[in-house]
């Protein structure tokens, strides 16, 4: 029976990550709902992205070149911190960042309206739920994390040379030119591919998992609790896979 309902939650699962997919293309648009879901993602979780990707970045020169002065090679730290940022640190580190918040929000929203018999309401009117509530949210997060992924990335760069500059005393110009030296297509495109795929992951997860919720407040906790942990887990996994499969693609050797 277990076996059996975890195979009916996957089934559930997918159906709704394709629906959610086809309403893109299907009139009502339902534009005004995905402007107010982008300016929640988006705008609403600028300040966390950008403190997070800060003080990441700093940290990151920091110990960098405290290990690589060992070695007699600290005016390496931009090429390393660039690396290290663009392709891996930035983008998972801000999408655990949106999970945690914009995931958990749309989860808690959505489990609050079903709790409220509103997402009855919306059925009993001839409405797609999918099309009303989840397709806004994974347009939304599917746009809106590779641009703070962007921000967050160039934020993380910032803190990198300050740290390296005034901290480490090293040439900043040099740090940029070791940036400017991994800003290749490849690593770009490594780095700004991931985040769509985790912002549709994120959404289409947080979704689900509002839609599921049961159980009042308690299963709303629940609910809020599963939808940001499994998207944790589903990033790295994703991560993972994502990069393997892209390093094949651009035949880098791994």
């Amino acid at each position: 029976m277990r076996v059996q309902k975890v195979l009916a939650e996957l089934q559930d699962f997918y159906v709704l990550a394709v629906r959610s997919l086809v309403g893109i293309f299907r009139k009502p648009l339902y534009v005004r709902e995905t402007v107010e879901q982008m300016d929640y993602a988006g705008a609403g979780s600028f300040v966390i992205v950008f403190l997070v990707s800060l003080f990441i970045g700093m940290a990151l020169s920091l110990s960098i070149s405290t290990e690589l002065a060992t070695m007699g090679l600290k005016m390496y730290t931009g090429k390393i911190v660039g690396i290290a940022i663009i392709r891996e640190v930035g983008p998972v580190a801000i999408a655990l960042s949106f999970a945690g918040r914009v995931g958990s929000g749309m989860a808690s929203e959505i489990g609050s309206m079903v709790l409220g018999h509103q997402v009855d309401m919306l059925r009993v009117f001839g409405m797609d739920v999918v099309k009303k509530l989840v397709t806004p949210r994974v347009v939304s997060a599917t746009l809106m994390l590779p641009l703070l992924t962007v921000i967050g990335d160039a934020a993380a760069l910032f803190g990198g040379y300050y740290i390296s500059v005034f901290v480490s005393h090293q040439s900043g110009s040099f740090y940029w030119s070791q940036l400017a030296a991994v800003m290749s297509f490849k690593n770009l495109f490594i780095g700004l591919a991931k985040p769509f795929l985790f912002g549709y992951l994120i959404a289409v997860i947080s979704c689900y998992m509002g839609l599921a919720t049961r159980g009042g407040a308690r299963g709303l906790r629940e609910a809020t609790t599963a939808a940001v942990v499994l998207s944790t887990i589903m990033i790295l996994v994703a991560n993972f896979i994502l990069i393997r499969l892209l390093f094949l693609v651009l035949g880098m050797d791994a």
